[in-house]
């Protein structure tokens, strides 16, 4: 059957997955309303927020915060914007916003269903925007920029000047007066431009707006001439004052008119700044003391107020009390959306899917597979595999977490943060990808690369970019190091062999050992153009700047002698302490410390010895010449197995270290994180070269007195 075929609603229909807070976007919120999915979790948010609502409108509260949080993706800023749309009961086409939650589809709580019908009768403005997109450009590193951005919005909610705050108190002024409309209205007629086209021109205009002021009556020439020249340096603006403001104007719209400021991105636009938290702290208690519940400040941040207060270090207890509800969306509300909006299946898609996962269930749960102790979900029956289908559950949440990543990591996470892509749109346009399949193909993880590629920082896309045109590599080496940019940054997954292999599956019917064997052979055309790094058996996606440090590291020079002696030095200061060979307890003798014919320590002259071989030794000694070796002197040969991994990461390490040290502080200046990124490496590798030592030790060959003999025999703690 074809995958297009399978869906309730036609996969490829115009979806508007973006959600822009503050946008002019009127034209798609009745798709918004119609087909937002009310989950369980959103609707004991619905619940919680109204609960809380209710306590403004029936009597006074200070406790007017409400805080949503979640993860990139998790569908707080629709959440808010349907909120928004509740609040004001927006008319859509003739159709109330109250009235696609009333019609029992969304919301069978009649409790939850009564505090939205109380809330729709009393009358509210609500202003809804993203705080970064209406900061101004240098405010953030101001005192009081939360403060500013709620005036600005307050401002432009009213109709008055947005950018020029004390033009707006001039506007206000006019406006309790009565005479805002007239003053526009000759503004007009006397220049023909409108005033609201031309007043962010203030400085330009004053001559006209001194005119119509002094013709108006509204004041006399001089007056308005003296104002104009002074009253934007004169202009001051506290909280107290703010919050009076928003005071008076609810008293003046009626007894329980509430002003409610919906705030899209908080977390994101604080970030580090002490100032900016304890500005939002300030602006919340005296908007909370000033209206008692008639000013709302509603949120979202991608981590909960405990975390963000936790970050800054500071005492915020009293925004913690504010902001006393808060609500978190989790990576299930995502999972149950996606699955009801986008990938519903009708009749006949169903019945075909789960008699195919009848068929195929071993062979799936033998192909889908992860090493790593976070859970990875995977199909659970046959009604979740026809229902998720074609994705795998576990995408839903690795995808929220690699959005997260991008955005922290990435300048492209600020248009993320935006909104240009939500996970709706991911999952619908990878969907599309394979409408034209027949069942048994799987979405690889790689696809949602392709749907995020015009989002993807420059520094990213440019290396993706420079491998689809490098002539030696394949199409699937690209699409694997999509996926490794993409889990760059991800904690939850290893990209190692068994998970890159699972995030490759792209039929049900691929064959796993040969596919491992595809990801193998890509992974080391990868890391032999640069691309990635391999470090223990987690490969890394490289930047354009971490290639180059790369190769500059690469072509740092480090002699056998340097190996030989790091290796002695963990051998025999690390591992095989004991530098006497311990007879009884009375007589101790000391034993020199050689690996491959290099004396650990200068003058090294006992009668006795312990000689490491190692698999870089010059020579490839056969047992018969160890055996002759160990009985021409007193001495215990330990040849060390084959494997040469571990010298190999002695000389990553010694090459890492020798080109840290020679940059130094332009490392740490221009590639700061770079810098701290190689050191983390450098402590891995240190680690797993002892591991890798002692095992060797464990397997060695051991050779004393012409005998070849086990490491049980050997006694006085020397192995």
């Amino acid at each position: 059957m074809r995958i297009a075929d399978m869906f309730v609603k036609p996969i490829d229909r115009d979806i508007k997955g973006v959600i822009k807070v503050g946008q002019d976007d009127d034209a798609n919120i009745y798709q918004e309303l119609d087909e937002y999915v009310v989950t369980k979790e959103l609707q004991k948010h619905f619940r919680s927020f109204f609960e809380s609502y209710k306590n403004g409108i029936s009597g006074h509260t200070d406790k007017m915060g409400v805080w949503i949080s979640g993860f990139f993706g998790s569908g707080k800023s629709h959440f808010l914007k349907i909120l928004s749309y509740l609040l004001e009961n927006k008319d859509v086409n003739g159709k109330k916003a109250v009235e696609f939650f009333t019609d029992g589809s969304k919301l069978d709580d009649s409790l939850i269903m009564a505090n939205i019908r109380l809330a729709e009768n009393v009358p509210c403005d609500v202003i809804l925007f993203n705080i970064d997109s209406k900061s101004e450009s240098n405010s953030k590193s101001a005192k009081d920029a939360i403060m500013d951005v709620f005036m600005k919005v307050f401002n432009e909610m009213q109709g008055f000047c947005g950018s020029l705050p004390f033009l707006a108190d001039l506007e206000r002024k006019l406006a309790d007066d009565g005479n805002f409309d007239s003053f526009k209205t000759a503004y007009l007629e006397a220049y023909g431009n409108t005033w609201e086209d031309t007043r962010e021109d203030f400085y330009f205009i004053q001559d006209e707006l001194v005119a119509v002021l002094a013709k108006q009556g509204i004041m006399s020439e001089e007056a308005a001439r003296t104002w104009c020249e002074k009253s934007a340096d004169t202009y001051t603006l506290s909280i107290e004052k703010f919050a009076s403001l928003i005071r008076q104007y609810c008293h003046k719209k009626g007894s329980n008119h509430h002003v409610v400021f919906m705030v899209d991105e908080i977390g994101q636009y604080i970030a580090e700044d002490p100032r900016l938290m304890l500005n939002l702290q300030t602006v919340t208690e005296n908007l909370g003391t000033a209206c008692g519940g008639k000013a709302w400040v509603v949120v979202t941040s991608q981590q909960d107020i405990d975390s963000v207060v936790a970050v800054k270090g500071n005492d915020f207890s009293k925004i913690q009390g504010r902001f006393d509800t808060r609500l978190s969306l989790s990576s299930s509300n995502v999972d149950e959306v996606i699955r009801k909006r986008i990938l519903e299946k009708n009749q006949a898609g169903m019945v075909t899917l789960q008699l195919y996962y009848d068929q195929k269930e071993s062979i799936i749960k033998n192909l889908i597979i992860f090493s790593g102790e976070v859970e990875k979900k995977l199909y659970r029956d046959r009604d979740e595999f026809a229902g998720v289908y074609p994705f795998i559950p576990y995408q839903f949440n690795l995808l929220g977490q690699v959005l997260t990543a991008i955005r922290t990591h990435s300048a492209s996470g600020k248009h993320l943060a935006e909104g240009e892509r939500s996970m709706i749109a991911l999952f619908k346009e990878s969907a599309m990808s394979l409408m034209e399949e027949a069942e048994g193909a799987i979405v690889p993880f790689y696809t949602f690369y392709n749907a995020l590629d015009q989002f993807i920082d420059h520094t990213h896309r440019i290396v993706i970019k420079q491998a689809e045109e490098n002539t030696l590599l394949e199409s699937q080496d690209v699409e694997l190091l999509k996926i490794l940019f993409m889990i760059k940054h991800v904690k939850e997954i290893k990209a190692n062999t068994e998970n890159l292999t699972t995030l490759m599956v792209s039929n049900v019917d691929d064959d796993r050992i040969n596919l491992r064997k595809k990801v193998e052979v890509s992974l080391g055309r990868l890391i032999t153009q640069t691309l990635v790094q391999k470090n223990g058996d987690i490969y890394m996606f490289l930047t354009n700047e971490e290639q180059d440090i790369n190769r500059a590291i690469q072509n740092e020079t480090v002699e056998m002698g340097e190996i030989i002696n790091e290796a002695a030095a963990i051998i025999f200061q690390e591992i095989i302490k004991e530098n006497k060979y311990r007879y009884n307890n009375r007589y101790h003798f000391p034993y020199n410390q050689i690996v491959d014919g290099r004396y650990f320590k200068n003058n090294q002259s006992e009668e006795m010895g312990v000689h490491i071989i190692t698999p870089y030794h010059e020579e490839d000694y056969k047992t018969e010449t160890l055996r002759m070796l160990s009985a021409q002197k007193p001495q215990v040969l330990v040849q060390l197995p084959g494997d040469a991994t571990f010298l190999d990461e002695i000389m990553e390490t010694l090459k890492i270290s020798k080109f840290m040290t020679k940059q130094g502080v332009a490392l740490e200046k221009n590639f700061g994180s770079i810098k701290r990124a190689k050191q983390d490496e450098l402590i891995e590798k240190k680690q797993r070269i002892r591991i890798f030592i002692e095992e060797a030790i464990k397997n060695a060959a051991i050779y004393v007195s012409g005998d070849k003999i086990s490491t049980t025999r050997l006694t006085g703690g020397l192995l």
